[in-house]
C-alpha cells in the first residue's frame, strides 16, 4: 500500500490542477477543510494522512463516486 501512495498524491495534484487551475495548495487546502501542510502530506502520499481527508478531496473535485467503490467486490456476470 504505502507503494501507491505517492501515485494517490499525484493523481490528487493532476485533478486538482484541472478542476481548479487558478488554486494552488493555499487555495485549494480551504476548500477541503485541511491545512496547507496536510494538502502538501496528501499530495506527496503521505501514510499520516487520514482517509477522511483524502474523501473529502475526491468529493470537492467530483470524484467520491469513484472513492465510494474503493471496497466493493465487482460482481460476477454469474452472481445472482
Amino acid at each position: 500500500m504505502i507503494n501507491e501512495l505517492p501515485e494517490l498524491g499525484k493523481r490528487l495534484s493532476a485533478a486538482r490542477k484541472e478542476r481548479f487551475p487558478k488554486d494552488g495548495v493555499r487555495g485549494f487546502a480551504p476548500r477541503i477543510g485541511v491545512s496547507v501542510s496536510t494538502l502538501v502530506k496528501m499530495e506527496q502520499g503521505k501514510l499520516s494522512v487520514s482517509l477522511g481527508n483524502y474523501h473529502e478531496a475526491a468529493r470537492v473535485l467530483g470524484l467520491d463516486d469513484q472513492f465510494d467503490l474503493l471496497f466493493a467486490i465487482p460482481k460476477s456476470l454469474f452472481d445472482d
